[in-house]
């Protein structure tokens, strides 16, 4: 009887259990259930999708960083010597200041806008260091909109996904101007210059200093003397995404030309900046928040209010990646190493571009591929369609985006001539 009572009672406590963690799932379920899948990634699912592809031919074209000719991630060995100074240096991992080390968004702010800019002998920058180029982007806009008031934000003609959705996060009204000519798969230049004439007074227009992601289109140098007339005509506020410097061209003066330009026109232009494709940074988020004020005084009301929201945000900088940025910039045989690094990683680039028009006209194709060596940088608008996209992923085991877009350093010499042969059969 004793022994059966006993049972009796482990069964009660078993099902109380069971009703409790029920009841509990039943909280959960209550408190999130309002919670919807969000959409994945685009890039992620491509090469998510290429590594269960088996097949011994599959390439990947989808993501954005730089890759060498074997098709590895690089350190660059610049980096790696910057990283043998720091470990020598035996520092510590206290806060950073809330805007980052002064040596960092110093040596930073003259890269973008050069040695002798009056904008920092007047001391009339305010820099920050941000969570590399999409924190940048992230407090600028921010910025804007606690301080600017309602204005809208125009962007070219496709670009960055997270442009429109930082904007979107940020109920900031934004729209387009045209830019990417799908025809000539190069820069409908006339397009963007009707689009900006009736862009609304004091507007915010957002600009690709160099490499135009995801097109690989930028303006010629007299394009943006022009662009940079009208816009100063129409009185818009310029907010400059720099994510390449150096890594268009590189020459990080030349990349810089635009946000240079405009500085000298007399614009206060906004800029994001970011070190993770021209130093290869890519996990450790260096990036940089400049706004030009016009005087000392503005840049220091300006600065204040960039800390206090900064302070709310994350509180606080990384420290290790900033140090590596101006380890090599504030040395100058580091830094001269480094633009050498930045030219090698560039020409790659260049050399693939002419290696994959080589091929595909080589495969004897009819159609014109003049666009894949006039565009610039790691992107490349081909001009495939959907359909045809879709043919080179599985016949060929080429993944890329499905407006064709392709990142260029995922081309090396062992793949190059295959993918070349590919886009010609699904284009013939």
């Amino acid at each position: 009887m004793a022994h059966a009572l006993k049972n009796l009672s482990v069964q009660v406590l078993k099902n109380n259990n069971v009703e409790a963690i029920g009841a509990a799932a039943a909280r959960a379920s209550h408190w999130w259930s309002q919670v919807q899948m969000g959409p994945p990634d685009v890039i992620l699912g491509i090469t998510e999708a290429y590594k269960r592809d088996t097949d011994s031919r599959k390439v990947n074209l989808g993501v954005g960083a730089y890759r060498d000719d074997n098709g590895q991630p690089f350190v660059l060995p610049s980096v790696k010597k910057a990283e043998e100074v720091l470990y020598g240096k035996g520092l510590n991992h206290e806060y950073a200041p809330i805007g980052g080390e002064a040596s960092y968004t110093d040596a930073v702010a003259k890269l973008a806008f050069g040695d002798n800019s009056p904008v920092l002998a007047e001391k009339s920058n305010a820099t920050v260091q941000t969570l590399s180029g999409t924190g940048a982007l992230r407090l600028g806009f921010e910025f804007l909109v606690k301080h600017y008031g309602d204005k809208e934000v125009w962007m070219p003609n496709p670009t960055w996904g997270n442009h429109p959705q930082i904007c979107n996060t940020l109920k900031i009204n934004h729209k387009k101007y045209r830019y990417y000519d799908p025809k000539t798969c190069g820069l409908d230049f006339q397009g963007a210059l009707e689009d900006i004439n009736k862009i609304p007074d004091g507007s915010v227009i957002l600009l690709h200093a160099c490499a135009h992601n995801p097109t690989g289109v930028d303006p010629n140098k007299e394009q943006w003397k022009e662009l940079s007339q009208l816009i100063k005509k129409k009185h818009l506020f310029p907010f400059f995404d720099m994510a390449y410097q150096g890594f268009a061209t590189g020459d990080v003066n030349n990349d810089a030309f635009a946000i240079r330009q405009f500085v000298q026109d007399g614009h206060q232009v906004m800029l994001a900046q970011s070190f993770a494709k021209n130093m290869g940074l890519y996990g450790e988020r260096a990036g940089a928040l400049t706004i030009c004020c016009g005087d000392e005084k503005t840049a220091s009301i300006i600065m204040s209010q960039l800390k206090i929201m900064i302070r709310v945000m994350y509180s606080n900088p990384p420290l290790y990646g900033a140090r590596i940025v101006q380890t090599i910039l504030n040395d100058q045989q580091l830094k001269e190493h480094w633009l050498k690094d930045v030219k090698l990683m560039a020409d790659r680039i260049i050399t693939m571009r002419k290696e994959l028009r080589k091929g595909v006209e080589g495969a004897g194709s009819k159609l014109p591929w003049q666009h894949i060596t006039d565009q610039i940088g790691m992107f490349c608008f081909t001009g495939l369609k959907p359909e045809q996209v879709e043919k080179l992923t599985k016949e060929h085991h080429i993944y890329l985006t499905k407006d064709g877009r392709i990142s260029v350093a995922g081309l090396c010499n062992k793949n190059v001539h295959y993918v070349a042969e590919a886009i010609h059969k699904v284009t013939a």
